[in-house]
């Protein structure tokens, strides 16, 4: 038989699989069994709830609620495995206890239908914790076939595009999933707190600024205008700061039209928090003492494993100046290089690509990304950046070719961004113009003036400290995920033809 033939063979076999379901589903209807009609059912207890608590509820009836996941039948009693939110639990099924007729309703069902289940906790002879069923009803019947339960569900891409059944079939899965909301519930008690306050700003903008990125553009038929989704969060929590609401945080979506990756999606949840007077070395120990909470009350331990490599967040984390790091990781010395063509001429040494736009603190972004990024494995904050790559960052006294700006960086990835955010209006006009020029030569990441958002700043800013975190990057770190679209429920994924 041909593979062709063979494939065609399987389609056939699966076709009328998927009829005997549906031809079972007529037959429940026809007695009155519509299992979609069903409107709720009372579920008392949890798989992971029976099992930690038996000493208590041995012999006590229960009702759980689940996805059929196997099934024993053997003669007048059968076995079967139930899945709920919290794992698996093992179903007692006996003729003579349930009816019947039930009992020939049961031996019907298919893997994959969820069930209503009533009885009693015990233990089997080969001490399982199970449960004695008492009365069964089917609450949905499931028309697909899941995948074979031995395997799973391996394929990456059906997982991804069919999270739904990534989540039935692999446990570890759903636990990602749960521990990301444990993740975010943490964050949300830490901040809130120390007294910062959570809001919601705008996704639909007419100027998207506040990063470096490409927006996506939409239009707003109502006003018949174009306008983008946000890059970030920043420009209108700053707008609140000088309100005078004093600490603010958002976590939300924000959107950039670049490429896909496994650090990379093109929308990503995003955490930014302001707080008036204070600077960056204040959103530093904020920074750590975050990082520190979430570890030890989501894991237990500030000292985790990720991809086989322990990283200890209990620790002070290491401070560098970009030009430090460079130096420590690389041996390149930039503390001497005074203009524009002597750090391209660095560069031209170092056979690293830059164009013909990028200035002398381009230069030492792009060397940094070369050379030390990936090498930075323990937490450490990278601070001082040049001023052409941190346009909303304030110059460093005494120094203004840098910035008060720090990145963290853990596992090579950067998971924090902050500033002494920047509070001049009319030094931030100048940086927003001069990002103008670079929008001009090409630079499509590069910001726009926003004229509404310096007449806020007119108005008077106090000094603020700000910081943003990448959700999905932190819980990668905190779950032991290697690829971002591993903690994002459903990944932006290219559309199948």
């Amino acid at each position: 038989m041909s593979a062709q033939e063979n494939n065609e063979t399987k389609q056939q076999e699966l076709s009328e699989l998927l009829m005997v379901r549906r031809n079972k589903l007529s037959e429940f209807i026809a007695e009155g069994k519509n299992p979609f009609e069903i409107m709720k059912y009372d579920v008392s207890h949890h798989s992971q709830d029976i099992k930690g608590n038996f000493d208590t509820l041995a012999d006590a009836e229960v009702s759980i609620a689940g996805r059929i996941m196997s099934k024993r039948i053997m003669g007048k009693a059968s076995f079967t495995n139930v899945q709920d939110v919290q794992g698996t639990i093992q179903l007692y099924v006996a003729r003579d206890c349930i009816g019947q007729d039930s009992y020939a309703d049961f031996k019907k069902y298919d893997i994959g239908d969820i069930i209503g289940v009533k009885g009693k906790v015990f233990k089997t002879k080969t001490e399982e914790i199970s449960i004695h069923a008492e009365e069964i009803v089917l609450l949905s019947k499931s028309l697909q076939i899941l995948p074979e339960k031995f395997h799973g569900l391996t394929n990456t891409d059906i997982r991804y595009r069919q999270r739904h059944v990534d989540l039935i079939m692999n446990q570890e899965v759903k636990e990602t999933f749960i521990r990301r909301s444990k993740i975010i519930t943490e964050i949300r008690k830490h901040l809130d707190a120390q007294g910062f306050m959570e809001v919601e700003t705008p996704i639909l903008v007419q100027n998207a600024g506040g990063a470096a990125a490409k927006p996506f553009l939409t239009h707003y038929n109502a006003l018949d205008e174009d306008v983008h989704l946000r890059i970030s969060l920043e420009l209108y929590l700053k707008r609140l700061i000088i309100g005078g609401l004093e600490k603010v945080y958002e976590i939300g979506r924000v959107f950039r039209n670049e490429g896909l990756s496994t650090r990379h999606n093109p929308e990503f949840t995003l955490l930014e928090l302001y707080q008036a007077y204070t600077d960056y070395y204040g959103m530093m120990d904020l920074c750590e003492n975050l990082f520190r909470a979430v570890a030890q009350n989501v894991l237990g331990s500030m000292v985790i494993s990720y991809q086989g490599t322990e990283i200890d967040l209990s620790q002070p984390f290491e401070r560098l100046t970009m030009a430090e790091a460079l130096k420590k990781y690389s041996g390149i010395d930039f503390s001497g290089i005074k203009t524009e063509e002597e750090a391209k001429a660095l560069a031209d040494k170092n056979n690293v690509h830059y164009e013909k736009r990028h200035k002398k603190g381009d230069i030492l972004n792009i060397l940094f990304d070369e050379f030390v990024e990936d090498k930075l494995i323990q937490p450490t904050f990278i601070l001082d950046h040049p001023v052409e790559t941190s346009p909303l960052a304030m110059k460093k006294p005494g120094d203004p070719e840098y910035t008060e700006r720090f990145e963290l960086y853990i596992t090579g990835r950067e998971m924090a961004n902050a500033f002494s955010e920047l509070n001049d209006p009319i030094d931030q006009r100048e940086r927003f113009e001069a990002q103008e020029e670079l929008k001009a030569q090409g630079d499509e990441e590069a910001n726009s003036v926003d004229e509404d958002f310096l007449n806020a700043m007119e108005i008077g800013m106090p000094p603020t400290g700000g910081i943003g975190i990448g959700i999905d990057r932190l819980v990668m770190l905190f779950t032991d995920s290697d690829a971002i679209r591993d903690v994002l429920l459903f990944p932006t994924m290219k559309t199948k033809e």
